[in-house]
């Protein structure tokens, strides 16, 4: 944006203008809503796998389940990759387990909702 200075009527000059006070409370506007979108993202990876950590747990849940639940608590918990990678990464090693016959039912439910939070993350 420029504002046009008039010193004379034939010669104008043009001069950058200062931000206004909306532009730049849009740009703290913006910074608050990633950084809550952010601690919403956290919030839900922290439920996930919570209920991950329930599954891995339980002493009912076959032995080759709780192995790719914990890994894929390990991968959620890897902070190299970003929030929506780790979950995707997550939710692909979850996939496949949830259609296991041997998977107890109470597993499989919070399965289910486990990968649902994670489905939710977006970044």
């Amino acid at each position: 944006m420029l504002t046009v200075l008039k010193l004379k009527r034939e010669n104008q000059i043009c001069l950058p203008r200062e931000p206004e006070e909306s532009t730049l409370a849009t740009g703290v506007h913006n910074l608050s809503s990633k950084s809550k979108k952010q601690q919403e993202n956290d919030g839900k990876l922290v439920k996930a796998s919570a209920s991950l950590q329930q599954i891995a747990d339980s002493n009912i849940t076959p032995r080759n389940i709780r192995k790719i639940v914990k890994d894929s608590i390990a991968v959620l918990q890897d902070t190299k990759l970003s929030v929506a990678v780790r979950a995707a990464n997550a939710i692909s090693m979850l996939d496949e387990v949830a259609q296991d016959p041997n998977m107890p039912s109470f597993a499989r439910v919070t399965l289910w909702s486990a990968v649902s939070e994670l489905e939710s993350i977006r970044e």
